[in-house]
């Protein structure tokens, strides 16, 4: 348990000095604002807006690939 406690720690110590870990854990905190924002701006329903058309084409190219299939 020590000796994974001390592989853990060293690990963090490295992420810290680290640039190239650092911008990659900024990208995942970007990424994640992202969604968010986009999850508040068109909600996550498929109700009404964005949602129900969404919902509608995919229905459709799903038919559509199912009858090109099986043609």
């Amino acid at each position: 348990m020590l000796k994974l406690y001390i592989q853990t720690t060293e690990a963090f110590k490295r992420l810290r000095t680290d640039a190239d870990g650092v911008v990659s854990f900024e990208y995942v905190i970007v990424a994640a604002c992202i969604v968010a924002a986009v999850s508040a701006a068109f909600g996550t329903g498929t109700a009404s807006g964005i949602g129900s058309v969404l919902n509608a084409s995919i229905t459709t190219i799903a038919s559509k690939v199912a009858t090109a299939v099986s043609a």
